[in-house]
């Protein structure tokens, strides 16, 4: 079988990186037995600015691409579309009315994953990362919030609330994500979900899962031929 490792640069406010996901671990599952994948969430900011109170997300996407308020609601009526036929569903699933859609500061977001990734390893690392989708998309949860991260983090199978909130406050863990965005950017990392596949092969967007898998097929005879 052959293995590859696969970088994902992603923000957890970003719809197109849900989707992506979805179609991508689509793609894998028609690979099974075939070519086995090691995923790594990387850090990456939408809003690095965005203060800790947060914005409207109707006024921050409104300003982003200069779009009125209907406009912005039929994007975002496309994107939960898409999200549906890819099997990844972004919709308000609480009772009653559905509270404001919120762009966060996403950094503490990214430290907890990178911590996750050191301490319990790839796959609870994408456990963690679907539940921060699932706790922004679908619950609108605040994702900036030490102690919603905390009950997040608690809710992953490996993972605790105390060593999450221990995680927030750790110095050294900060500087590794900063380290890991600027190292992003150099590389000239502008736009996600991009799949860095075996460190060198750059698959970008939300791809449908047989452009994935055809994609990791032709990656994986490439690696095995060099």
């Amino acid at each position: 079988m052959n293995r590859l490792d696969v970088d994902i640069w992603s923000d957890v406010v970003c719809p197109w990186c849900a989707i992506g996901y979805a179609q991508f671990a689509n793609a894998l599952e028609r690979l099974a037995g075939e070519i086995a994948v090691t995923v790594r969430w990387m850090p990456f900011e939408l809003a690095p600015d965005m203060p800790p109170e947060g914005r409207l997300q109707a006024e921050h996407l409104g300003a982003v691409y200069s779009r009125t308020p209907e406009q912005v609601e039929a994007m975002r009526a496309d994107i939960e579309a898409a999200g549906e036929a890819a099997g990844c569903s972004l919709a308000w699933t609480g009772e009653g009315e559905a509270p404001p859609a919120m762009m966060w500061n996403t950094f503490a977001a990214h430290l907890l994953l990178r911590w996750a990734l050191a301490w319990k390893g790839p796959e609870v690392q994408t456990a963690l990362k679907l539940a921060l989708f699932d706790a922004y998309f679908r619950h609108r949860r605040n994702i900036s919030d030490p102690a919603v991260l905390a009950e997040i983090a608690g809710s992953v199978p490996g993972l605790w609330a105390e060593g999450a909130l221990e995680a927030l406050a750790d110095e050294t863990l900060s500087a590794a994500v900063r380290f890991e965005e600027k190292r992003g950017r150099d590389s000239g990392l502008s736009a996600v979900p991009t799949f860095v596949v075996a460190g060198k092969y750059v698959l970008q967007g939300a791809q449908q899962p047989e452009q994935f898998a055809r994609a990791l097929v032709q990656i994986a005879q490439m690696e095995a031929a060099a």
